[in-house]
């Protein structure tokens, strides 16, 4: 019984994750800029709905956008992806999912993310 409750306590995620529909802005270099999503965030990272294929250990400067946040513009942060997935979306075109975390991001962003994340009425989906 001991060993299961082991097994179970180191399955449990370090930082609780929520569901988000908030646009990025994200470069590999700083000079050319990508948009996509963000679909789901929490204290230590993203995942992140983008247009192409990135590799594990590729590290982005990425600015998060709250639109539906008078009081919170953007956060910007450096993040290194950690996993890659592909999958086919309905229209046919190719949805890299992709598990990033940050390596690089100050301590005021971190504490307006984490409020953002722990206010529910500061949640609301951005259709944007």
């Amino acid at each position: 019984m001991e060993l299961v409750e082991r097994n179970l306590d180191s399955e449990k995620r370090r930082y609780p994750r929520f569901d988000v529909d908030l646009p990025i802005k994200y470069s590999r270099t700083n000079l050319s800029f990508k948009f996509a999503r963000a679909v789901n965030a929490s204290e230590g990272g993203l995942l992140l709905h983008l247009p192409e294929e990135l590799g594990v250990g590729q590290q982005l400067l990425l600015t998060l956008f709250f639109p539906p946040c008078p009081d919170l513009n953007a956060i910007e942060a450096m993040v290194q992806v950690v996993w890659m997935d592909v999958q086919l979306r309905k229209d046919w075109a190719w949805d890299y999912q992709t598990g990033v975390r940050f390596i690089n991001i100050s301590p005021e962003d971190v504490t307006a993310l984490k409020n953002f994340l722990t206010t529910p009425t500061q949640k609301p989906l951005c259709t944007a």
